[in-house]
Parts: C-alpha cells; structure tokens; sequence
C-alpha cells in the first residue's frame, strides 16, 4: 500500500509539472525547470505549439490504449485462465483494423503537419529585410534597404548589467517593429551556423555558399534571445542572439540614430585617410 500511495504522490507531482508548463516557460529566454517551449511570440510559433499540443494527445491516447491492450492480454490470456492455449492464427477484421487505422491517424497527423510546412515558407511580403551572417564566433547583421550593418558579440560576465542574461546578452541587438513581417536572409563566411529563435519558431542553418532565407512576424514587444543552434567550433556556445522587439516609432528613431553614426563614422574614417 505504502509504494502504490508513493507511485500516486509521483505521477501527481508529474502531472502538476506538465501543468504548470505554461506558466514556467520562459519569456524570450529558458526558464528553470520549463518542461514545455517557451511562450510563443509569432503566428508561426503558436502553430508550432499548437501542433505539438495535438501529437502529444494523439501519442497519449496510443500509448494508453496499447497499455489497456496489453494489461487485458495479461489478465484474459493467461496460463493459468487458458491451459489451452488459442491456436487462432488468422483473423481478416483484426487485420484490416490495424492496417487501416494507423493510416487514419498518419492521415489526420499529416495534413496540419503540411499546413505548417506551408505557413513556414510562404514568405510574406517583407517590412524589413535582414541579412544574418554567422562568423566563428558572433553574428554579424545587415539591414540593406537602410544601409545599416554592425557585428553583434557577445557580452563577457564581468561587463554585464544587472538584469543582463548570462550567455545571451550581445553588445549589439537586432532591433525590429512589432507586428512587421521581417524576412531574415542567412548566410556563413566559414563553417554551418545555425540562427534559432525559440520564441519565434525560427530555427535555421546559415551554410557557406548558400543563400537560406526564413521570417517571423513578432507579435509583441520586448526582447527575446536565441543561440547558434549547429556545432560550428571552440566558442560555439558563446554567439547568441538577441532581438529586441520595439514599436514602430521606436524603431524609426533607431533607424535614423544608426545611420547618424554610421555616417560620422565614415566621415572620421575618410578626414584620417586624408
């Protein structure tokens, strides 16, 4: 009695985490002890999660069913309740069942499955354009249709603020408008990178020689971390990302104090070569 009310207590605790997935995901960023994805801040993202919810029930209901199945065997078919053992060997409806529904369920999984597919490359028409290069080891980021380009690396644990995320905070975020659609174009200078915004649902490989594009469209404001997400060398844990999500007035003036300094900043560069 004392290990069934034991085995209880577990799965009690157990459900109570999966519960509580919601409320420990993170915002933007992981959690500790979050079980689930983290909260989703684009169409694309809800999709993902939406869809995961749905596999998870149809898996759970399988699982449960061949338990069901396999504990009435057990208890039905026994050696001790059938000393003669069945010598059933074919049964054509049994047959047909369990051929024809695992195709209804493969049926029913792939048609949202398809559907996602879709929504993730069919690119919108963009608002901002961005181009992400990965180098070993931080990003480096163009906006071409403003003429703005910085590398964004990351910040050491000694000049890091108060408040500042250990191993995410970049000396330059990506900055976007809430609400705009923004194609992100991915590229590699050395070796396979991999640019991926849990938040987002954006998860791509920046190859050499390859162009990848991919986009997401961010539903509210505030600044969310992502990390290079494919093995790529030595400091490969330390080129996060960073996208700080403003309104579209605050990005404007972002835009305009970026040009600004880039601008003085080749007018210094052009005074010293004189």
């Amino acid at each position: 009695m004392a290990i069934f009310h034991r085995a209880l207590t577990i799965l009690a605790g157990l459900g109570g985490l999966v519960l509580s997935g919601p409320a420990l995901a993170g915002e933007g960023m992981a959690s500790p002890w979050e079980m689930g994805f983290q909260n989703a801040a684009s169409p694309i993202m809800r999709q993902i999660t939406d869809f995961h919810t749905y596999v998870t029930i149809i898996i759970t209901l399988i699982a449960l069913f061949v338990l069901g199945l396999l504990i009435y065997v057990m208890m039905r078919f026994n050696e001790k309740r059938n000393p003669e053992p069945s010598r059933t060997s074919h049964n054509t409806a049994l047959e047909v069942a369990w051929t024809v529904l695992p195709i209804f369920i493969l049926v029913a999984i792939a048609i949202p499955s398809f559907r996602l597919l879709f929504a993730q490359y069919d690119y919108p028409k963009a608002d901002v354009t961005i181009t992400a290069t990965g180098n070993q080891w931080y990003w480096s980021y163009e906006y071409p249709d403003e003429g703005i380009s910085f590398d964004s690396i990351m910040v050491q644990d000694a000049d890091l603020k108060p408040g500042q995320p250990r191993l995410l905070t970049v000396n330059n975020e990506v900055v976007v408008p809430v609400n705009a659609n923004v194609i992100v174009d991915l590229k590699s200078n050395d070796v396979i990178h991999d640019w991926a915004m849990p938040s987002f649902g954006v998860k791509l490989d920046a190859v050499p020689g390859r162009l990848q594009k991919t986009w997401f469209r961010a539903e509210r404001e505030g600044t969310f971390y992502g990390q290079c997400s494919e093995l790529c060398g030595r400091n490969h844990a330390f080129m996060p990302i960073a996208v700080h999500v403003v309104s579209q007035e605050e990005y404007d003036a972002w835009v305009a104090k970026q040009k600004s300094a880039q601008l003085d900043s080749k007018g210094k560069v052009a005074a010293i070569e004189n």
